[in-house]
């Protein structure tokens, strides 16, 4: 069975878009991955859009939503970016907080600099799912 994995940040338009992207990208089909905020934007931020393009990751088709717009109610991971204290409970097997700061209204390198630590956590965290 596929590993359903949620990644959380409050407007899900920068870091749970980010790595909603990036673990699609490393998992390919292996797992069911979805991202959600607890105050949804609306919108993917167009400098998350920019940075992911930089790695060739294309993030431009995701949308941000929030938890009543997933189709699953149950993960085997939930990621929080560091919104632990306005994320709501979602039942896991497993729930991880990354507190990565947000990027938006920043500079674009920020924005890089968020994009790799994201990377980094999700190479560690694809590496544990295989043990």
């Amino acid at each position: 069975m596929k590993k359903r994995i949620l990644f959380v940040c409050i407007e899900n338009s920068c870091r749970s878009q980010m790595a909603e992207g990036l673990m699609r990208n490393i998992l390919k089909e292996t797992a069911e991955i979805f991202s959600a905020g607890s105050k949804p934007s609306g919108k993917v931020d167009e400098t998350a859009i920019q940075v992911m393009k930089e790695i060739n990751i294309n993030i431009s088709n995701q949308k941000s939503k929030g938890f009543n717009d997933l189709p699953l109610k149950e993960f085997d991971y939930v990621v929080t970016m560091g919104c632990s204290e306005t994320c709501p409970f979602i039942p896991a097997k497993k729930t991880i907080d990354w507190k990565i700061e947000d990027p938006k209204g920043k500079s674009i390198d920020f924005y890089r600099v968020v994009r790799d630590t994201i990377k980094r956590n999700i190479l560690e965290l694809s590496k544990k799912m295989e043990e």
